[in-house]
């Protein structure tokens, strides 16, 4: 499971790597990613809104996707903010599937990571 030393909480950190950091879409997730943050270790964050679903259909794609980053925690860069957003495709993928897709997004998006500045 993702420690909660790596997730994100706070509205302004969600908001930079959304609006300064790179995007990037595969299958039914979209990727963003900042570097250039405080701390050793990466920051982690997770949308999934209410198109994806009602509550439970909601929960069990967060902690799917919780589950998939803490598999790939390991190959993330320190400093670096990466918000993964679940689209309504994500409420019938797999487990297999969203890791598949995560793992196209992740390079794609950390690849791209030249930070756009105001």
């Amino acid at each position: 499971m993702l420690s909660p030393a790596y997730r994100m909480r706070r509205s302004g950190e969600f908001a930079a790597v959304l609006r300064w950091g790179a995007r990037s879409r595969r299958g039914c997730l979209v990727v963003h990613a900042r570097s250039g943050l405080t701390g050793s270790q990466p920051h982690l964050g997770l949308i999934v809104a209410r198109s994806v679903g009602n509550s439970v259909t909601r929960h069990r794609v967060t902690r799917r996707l919780r589950a998939q980053l803490a598999a790939r925690l390991a190959a993330l860069p320190p400093g670096t903010g990466i918000v993964v957003r679940a689209l309504p495709e994500a409420a019938t993928a797999s487990s297999a599937v969203l890791g598949a897709d995560l793992d196209a997004a992740l390079p794609a998006a950390l690849g791209r990571r030249a930070d756009r500045r105001r």
